[in-house]
């Protein structure tokens, strides 16, 4: 039988060790214990129910309510007017009994007795423009609320119903039971506003030569969600967050003048009728181009038709199957293009509208761009259900519908660009194609949690702009600058001014958006970060994207909540979360961890004072520590010099002996050889916690990265140590060399010290 000697070293680990895993023995926990940030959020979260499982996913009794829509609409050109009349039919899937309705008047907001602008402080500033001065004190308020002239019922008799700014309550004859549906009619028109002018969602931008291009959303009353998690969701729109809609089917008929272009969500239905034979040519065409978008209205027709003024008109018919909303543009200054886009077994048209302001910009990039958006999304979540997706051209605009979206980016009236303006317009393009996605399709309420639908979007904008800056190479356009596309928003580091900013101007992002301090960075920066951290360091590509896709696709044409995702993307991946989404969404606390001390040790078979001191302490015999091997701290009174440098196995005899006595000569070759012994002291002065991600550096040049996952924090807030042997000496330690977890502080963060360097000025250069 081998001889066992016991290796102190061992001991010291082993005690010391579980000195440090051991919890708390006293009633209350000491400074530094963490076991709270590692809890599970069962506080936080509600219970889980027939309705929503424990797992993330829907429940056996979920449902949702369905509202379908007919519409008749015509545009006013002249007077830039909307009239409208449409039948709603309300489907009620809840268990419950429905005693009246409730119907969206998004419009409202624009209305003369609007209390939106009443809910803004402001000060009276020291000097303005003329024009600013006029708008804040001289200028009578637009007046674009919605003008209600009727509301029926299927016989046509009116149906009581109150207005409460944006929210109107219809009375039902009598309750609406589970299963059954009630049918309304709603007459209605507005005054279309200058988009422009007050930078509204939509409305039309005025052109020098007479014209105008609109951008229509938000144009009809709207059925409100009803749902297990609020009952009806009636939350007024003050005009930042968006909004929470039910799903259903539309047939739009939209009157316009005859030369106007048109386009929405859903097919047009009477394409043969509204197209001349030459651009129904083109988009046959065009749904067999797969690599080029072909122009089906030019830039010539589109100024010639822009130099005349139609006085008859056309009908162009939609219809949309399962879609959330409408929108649609038209103009009679629009120019259009289209390619097709394989995603899975289907063909997706990707068609782009823009006025001659709009190129060469727009001709050269905006078609591509969608379809590096269909392909990058649909390989993250789920193939792209729908037959096409459009992107139009509006002055200062980035707006998202099914189907349909209007984005800003314009050259010089020369046709130059800078690639500020290429790639601001790129990416919001990809942006705005991407809510497609979310929340079109994963329909999330916006009037509440708007980071589930702009966070996740911007964090798979980002996806996708990487992707895009491969797939479309410099040589596609005679350029030579996307193969490292610049995105804004997505890494870590560039979470960091916002997150180490002044604590009292920042808020948690699970905080409803209209009353978030710093709306970009909360709502759409910090969560797509988040994601990037958790895609990239916390979980790994593998697991991150089975558990994302796998939330997609539970809840693609449903209703999620903030919780459904958090416990779907632990269900799916096997990765307890809860401290991280507590400390990123829950929280404002940030990253900072520094490195406090790197100490050397070396082997010796001489008994140091602190084990003499403690022998003396708790009278054990000296003699039960002889043939133990001991780790001396360089520099302390116990260091002799002659130690440095020295084989290990030469300088501690126990150790030579009880490696001689229990391996074999062949299971000693293949063990390691450390000849250098390390203390790492890891500080956190900051809140949030976050993987140790550490990389040595090697006198031979050589490096070595190690990762210690966040759960090495979990007994102690404050302060890790961590130990390490080495064949080779260390010459440089470095936390987060990366910039991986938006460190708020890299100056703390190598040994030796290192001169001052503003690694984020130098990663934005």
């Amino acid at each position: 039988m081998k001889a066992i000697k016991f290796l102190f070293i061992s001991m010291m680990l082993v005690s010391f060790g579980s000195f440090a895993q051991d919890a708390p023995k006293e009633e209350k926990a000491p400074e530094h214990y963490n076991g709270n940030k590692f809890r599970q959020m069962y506080q936080e979260f509600s219970t889980p129910n027939e309705y929503r499982s424990a797992s993330g996913a829907p429940g056996p009794a979920y449902y949702q309510q369905r509202a379908d829509y007919k519409m008749d609409i015509r545009l006013d050109d002249a007077n830039h007017h909307i009239y409208g009349y449409e039948t709603i039919t309300y489907t009620n899937k809840s268990p419950d009994v429905l005693e009246y309705l409730w119907v969206q008047l998004d419009q409202n907001m624009r209305a003369k007795d609007s209390n939106t602008p009443l809910i803004e402080g402001g000060r009276i500033d020291p000097y303005a423009t003329a024009e600013g001065f006029a708008g804040a004190f001289l200028k009578e308020p637009f007046d674009g609320g919605f003008n209600i002239k009727k509301v029926l019922d299927k016989r046509g008799n009116p149906l009581k119903y109150t207005i409460n700014q944006t929210m109107m309550r219809v009375e039902l004859p009598e309750a609406l039971k589970s299963g059954k549906d009630f049918e309304f009619d709603i007459e209605w028109d507005y005054n279309i506003n200058d988009h422009v002018d007050g930078r509204g969602r939509s409305g039309y931008e005025q052109t020098p030569d007479g014209n105008r291009s609109y951008v229509i959303a938000q144009f009809y009353p709207r059925m409100a969600v009803y749902n297990d998690v609020e009952g009806w969701q009636n939350s007024q729109f003050w005009g930042r967050d968006e909004f929470a809609l039910p799903f259903g089917s539309f047939e739009v008929n939209i009157t316009v003048p005859a030369d106007h272009w048109l386009d929405g969500t859903g097919k047009i239905t009477n394409r043969k009728d509204v197209y001349s034979n030459v651009e129904m040519d083109r988009y046959e065409r065009a749904m067999k181009s797969y690599d080029k978008p072909v122009i089906i209205r030019t830039q010539e027709e589109a100024e010639k038709y822009a130099a005349g003024n139609s006085t008859e008109t056309k009908t162009w018919k939609l219809e949309a199957e399962y879609v959330r909303d409408f929108g649609w543009t038209s103009s009679r200054r629009y120019i259009a293009d289209a390619m097709a886009v394989k995603v899975g077994d289907s063909d997706v048209m990707a068609v782009s509208i823009y006025p001659p302001e709009g190129n060469p910009l727009w001709e050269q990039w905006s078609t591509y761009a969608i379809a590096q958006t269909l392909e990058s999304y649909s390989r993250m979540t789920f193939d792209y259900p729908y037959h096409k997706a459009i992107s139009v051209h509006a002055k200062n605009q980035g707006m998202e519908y099914p189907m349909i979206c209007w984005n800003y980016g314009r050259p010089e009236p020369d046709g130059s660009y800078s690639d500020r303006v290429k790639y601001g317009m790129i990416s919001v393009i990809i942006h705005e194609v991407g809510h497609n996605f979310f929340p079109m399709i994963v329909n999330s309420d916006e009037r509440q949690w708007t980071w589930m639908d702009e966070g996740l979007n911007t964090f798979l904008q980002y996806v996708a702009e990487q992707d895009f800056g491969e797939s479309y190479p410099g040589s596609l356009k005679g350029e030579t600058n996307l193969d490292k596309y610049p995105s804004r928003r997505g890494p870590a580091a560039a979470i960091v001014p916002y997150m180490g900013g002044d604590q009292r101007y920042i808020a948690p992002i699970m905080t409803k958006g209209l009353n978030t301090y710093q709306f970009g960075s909360n709502a759409y920066a910090k969560p797509a970060t988040g994601l990037n951290i958790l895609r990239e360091t916390i979980m790994g590509r593998e697991l991150f994207d089975y558990a994302f896709r796998t939330y997609s696709e539970r809840w693609m044409f449903k209703h999620p909540t903030p919780e459904d995702f958090f416990r779907t993307m632990e269900d799916a991946s096997a990765v307890d979360l809860d401290w991280f989404w507590r400390g990123w969404f829950y929280s404002t606390q940030y990253t900072d961890m520094a490195i406090g001390d790197v100490e050397r040790y070396y082997v010796s078979n001489d008994m140091n004072q602190e084990m003499k001191d403690l022998a003396e302490a708790r009278n054990i015999p000296l003699e039960r520590f002889q043939g133990l091997v001991y780790m001396v701290k360089e520099g302390t009174g116990d260091f002799k010099p002659e130690m440095k440098g020295k084989d290990p196995k030469e300088e501690a005899v126990a150790l030579k002996e009880y490696l001689m006595d229990n391996f074999t000569p062949e299971e000693r070759a293949m063990m390691k050889n450390p000849k250098f012994f390390y203390q790492i002291t890891v500080d956190k002065p900051g809140g949030l916690v976050m993987p140790i991600i550490i990389e040595y550096t090697y006198a031979d040049g050589t490096t070595e990265m190690v990762k210690h996952p966040a759960e090495i924090w979990r007994l102690n807030d404050k302060q890790v140590t961590l130990s390490k042997g080495t064949s080779k000496e260390i010459v440089k330690v470095v936390i987060d060399p990366n910039l991986e977890t938006a460190d708020v502080d890299v100056t703390n963060n190598s040994w030796p010290k290192e001169p001052t360097v503003d690694k984020f000025e130098e990663m934005k250069n």
